[in-house]
């Protein structure tokens, strides 16, 4: 959604997802942070998110576009490290404990990667910073979207006890009423 926007700027400010039409019985690829909003998000059928969000513009996207904007992406993390683990075509775990620029602060790095991903591609990018995956991913989606947040180790308990469960990755609805 974000690289539709970049490429047409009349629709900044607006509810956009990327997916199948809901004449035709489409899902919703990705969406937006301003189609969130109004509960939509990926996997949803186009018909549910009209509904939810009847200015919603649904756009059928171009997966060439995308990997071409993921590559330059991902050729930015390897300017800081070769300890890259994908996640998917915009995210991805990236180690740089043993990267030298910027003095090897990990919140620094993470601040040049955004600058040169935005001066690359014109897209805005959130990053968590933290000892493990899994801090590093609760950080990530804690300032979103275009965010920065750094999780020092001294502050790890602090910050994991003052954190709701369904923001922990991977607890959705059903885990959420288990726990």
């Amino acid at each position: 959604a974000a690289v539709e926007i970049r490429d047409r700027p009349d629709l900044i400010g607006k509810a956009v997802a990327v997916g199948g039409s809901a004449k035709r019985r489409g899902v919703i690829a990705t969406a937006n942070y301003e189609a969130r909003v109004f509960g939509v998000h990926s996997a949803l059928s186009a018909a549910i998110a009209i509904k939810r969000c009847p200015d919603l513009v649904i756009i059928s996207g171009n997966m060439t576009k995308y990997k071409e904007a993921s590559t330059k992406v991902f050729k930015i993390f390897k300017k800081y490290t070769h300890i890259i683990e994908a996640i998917s075509l915009d995210e991805a775990f990236l180690d740089v404990s043993d990267c030298p620029l910027h003095h090897g602060s990990g919140t620094l790095i993470a601040q040049a990667i955004k600058d040169d991903i935005y001066s690359t591609t014109g897209l805005k990018a959130s990053a968590g910073v933290a000892p493990n995956k899994f801090l590093a991913k609760i950080a990530s989606d804690w300032m979103k979207p275009d965010g920065l947040y750094t999780i020092p180790p001294q502050n790890i308990e602090k910050f994991v006890k003052q954190l709701p469960v369904k923001k922990i990755w991977g607890v959705g609805r059903e885990t959420l009423r288990e726990l």
